[in-house]
């Protein structure tokens, strides 16, 4: 099973010292620049492009295509932005790779500044994530030091200044265009488009934005070539990604492997579910995507299987949550979580996610009755498609798949006036449907042990 692991991005991260330029370098860190250098700009977005490399933020865009967006012929300056806002309920790759080896991120930012012909970069960081702050800086620093930042890097001809920015810790900036407001100083709320930030973005300029993973995956592309990363993944998802692990598994954690794996194959990596217990559903990229169940374990993580099956992929968070977890309780917790992140700035959003919050509150204590299902899904219906970014698209997403596979165990709390779920046990949420625990429609047997 280890066969399946890719370890390229994490490759360094158990060496000792990861983080450090020496470190890095010993073991080929900014060769991959250095060929860059030698190639000419447009080779290189080129290869990005016939590598198949896709957006890793989650919404999976040909990550060369949008380079090539980039109008060469406008006045102002080039800027690319990388995303580290890393915000999402249970989504866990970002950090640890800019903890282990940011030197990778950095090697990757200088390539694609290079390749878009622009002179700033910026890496946009969650503000509470301190630590993640400090150690970019240091290695930012160690990169000038060595002359792989700066003036005429390795005489190239080729100028690049890179600045560390902290955010102010706000879910909404993880949105590409509020965090492009946020870094300009402004409250972050998402802009109309277009303009799309290819055309007027970080200061009215041709900016593009991209994902840490995404921007990190550059380095080894070159390194190695195009077709050796198109020879990983599916046809149409190319290369490895991280999947971030996490929930009722014996080892939870960070697996880098191909797109494609499918979640039986990661769950035994983590070393099963934990003892005596069985999957009941999961995420497979984080809160704001539908959730699915255990009759999914088998279908390949790429962009087109999981959109087949009803869900996203998007940043490969997969919480795994086994029999003893109450489904209604769960997203209400997710449901709080939006309400709390939204900006405010469109009503669908900003009302919509509140509504959200008092029904399925008045639904886990047991209060109201089963029409509310409907009340539920049509307040999703209002929202979905009419806010002004993906966040209340993502705040509508557990609440229908769930009702979708679990419309019985939402019934049951109405039934007997709150939730009858013992965590501990989950023996009366047996007898109360009387059958396995979690299963209410056939969509929701947990009969299969991951």
């Amino acid at each position: 099973m280890t066969d399946t692991l890719t370890p390229v991005l994490t490759k360094n991260w158990d060496a000792d010292r990861a983080w450090t330029l020496a470190s890095y370098e010993q073991g080929g860190g900014y060769g991959a620049l250095k060929k860059a250098l030698k190639m000419a700009q447009d080779d290189v977005v080129t290869a990005v492009k016939d590598s198949g490399l896709r957006g890793r933020g989650g919404a999976g865009f040909p990550t060369g295509m949008k380079w090539g967006f980039i109008p060469q012929d406008n006045p102002n300056p080039k800027y690319l932005v990388v995303n580290a806002d890393e915000s999402e309920p249970g989504t866990c790759k970002d950090i640890p790779l800019m903890m282990a080896s940011p030197h990778t991120l950095v090697e990757g930012v200088i390539i694609s500044s290079y390749a878009i012909r622009a002179n700033t970069a910026f890496i946009y960081v969650r503000g509470e994530v301190l630590h993640v702050i400090r150690r970019l800086q240091a290695a930012v620093e160690e990169a000038y030091k060595a002359g792989h930042l700066g003036k005429n890097i390795h005489g190239s001809g080729y100028d690049l200044d890179l600045i560390v920015h902290a955010g102010a810790g706000a879910y909404i900036c993880g949105e590409e265009t509020a965090l492009l407001d946020s870094l300009e100083g402004r409250r972050g709320q998402p802009r109309l488009r277009p303009p799309f930030p290819a055309v007027a973005g970080l200061y009215a300029s041709p900016t593009v934005i991209n994902n840490v993973e995404s921007i990190a995956s550059v380095p080894s592309i070159i390194e190695h070539g195009a077709d050796w990363f198109a020879s990983m993944g599916t046809e149409k998802s190319k290369g490895y990604v991280i999947y971030s692990l996490s929930g009722h598994v014996k080892t939870p954690g960070q697996f880098e492997a191909p797109l494609g794996i499918t979640l039986r194959e990661l769950i035994d990596l983590g070393g099963g579910m934990r003892e005596g217990h069985e999957l009941k559903f999961w995420t497979p990229g984080g809160s704001s995507t539908p959730i699915l169940t255990a009759e999914h374990l088998d279908i390949p993580l790429d962009y087109e299987a999981v959109g087949a099956a009803g869900s996203m992929l998007g940043t490969r968070a997969l919480q795994i949550f086994d029999e003893t977890t109450c489904v209604v309780r769960a997203v209400l917790r997710w449901t709080e979580f939006y309400k709390h992140e939204s900006c405010g700035k469109c009503t669908p959003c900003r009302e919509g996610t509140w509504w959200l919050v008092q029904t399925l509150n008045a639904l886990e204590h047991g209060q109201g009755q089963e029409s509310d299902l409907d009340l539920l899904l049509d307040q999703c219906e209002n929202i979905l498609g009419r806010s002004f970014c993906a966040l209340g698209d993502g705040a509508t997403s557990p609440i229908t798949s769930s009702i979708e596979y679990f419309r019985d165990e939402y019934v049951a709390h109405l039934t007997h006036g709150g939730c009858p779920f013992d965590p501990a046990a989950s023996t009366l949420f047996a007898r109360t449907l009387g059958s396995t625990p979690g299963a209410g429609t056939d969509k929701g047997q947990v009969g299969v042990t991951a």
